[in-house]
């Protein structure tokens, strides 16, 4: 998958660290040339189905995924502007717009690392020291998946479930996040889940708990292995 990280300007992160915890893990969000990209997928739209359509995996990419991008750029072109101006009014505004926008990107540029067609590195269970710790910190992958399908239908509103590692004793937990916040402070996040409605809508309409349940047919645990690993 193409990267979508640069490194930002001094004044960019000098503003970043002023506005918000949150907005500082925007500081390492992928660039291109000093702007945030839409990050090319390693399978086709259709690719997922019939666990994702092609039809929502076309829209949540090109046209959702791509409105975090351009919001967090403009974001991050008003946070230098008035970083330039020596103006922490109008820098810390921008605070808002860095979460919403820049954890848009960095979740799911994430997410769609989490994702590989059934049978071509999607689905199955994890397997080496992945599958160990699971055991350990859950009983079984299937307690995983019940834990965190439990807590997908527990998000009011949109938000996330994420399995994280903790940076310090290397336990694994399931957390779920609000709205676009993005995983930060000593928590890694391994994979992550999408429980905004345009995730599933078009294809499961109100019925969330069978795109919960589905989703487990593309999960790419390799990469949630190398994260783990790493």
């Amino acid at each position: 998958m193409a990267s979508s990280l640069l490194r930002t300007t001094p004044a960019v992160r000098a503003g970043l660290r002023a506005v918000s915890k949150p907005a500082v893990a925007m500081a390492s969000t992928s660039f291109v040339r000093g702007k945030a990209t839409l990050p090319d997928l390693p399978y086709d739209y259709g690719a997922l189905e019939p666990a994702i359509s092609g039809k929502i995996m076309e829209l949540h990419h090109s046209k959702h995924h791509q409105t975090y991008v351009n919001g967090f750029n403009a974001a991050v072109e008003a946070l230098s502007e008035a970083q330039a101006k020596n103006d922490s009014k109008a820098a810390a505004a921008q605070a808002p717009a860095l979460n919403f926008h820049g954890g848009g990107h960095i979740n799911h540029s994430l997410f769609w690392e989490n994702l590989a067609p059934n049978g071509k590195g999607g689905g199955g269970e994890p397997a080496g020291k992945l599958s160990t710790a699971i055991t350990e910190d859950f009983g079984s992958f299937d307690n995983l998946k019940k834990q965190t399908n439990a807590a997908l239908a527990g998000i009011q509103g949109s938000g996330w479930a994420w399995l994280v590692k903790d940076k310090t004793s290397g336990t694994l937990s399931v957390v779920t996040r609000p709205n676009q916040d993005p995983i930060t402070g000593n928590l890694e996040p391994l994979l992550g889940i999408d429980a905004w409605e345009h995730a599933y809508y078009l294809q499961y309409e109100n019925r969330k708990v069978e795109y919960f349940s589905a989703i487990w047919d593309v999960i790419n645990w390799g990469t949630v292995a190398k994260r783990f690993e790493k």
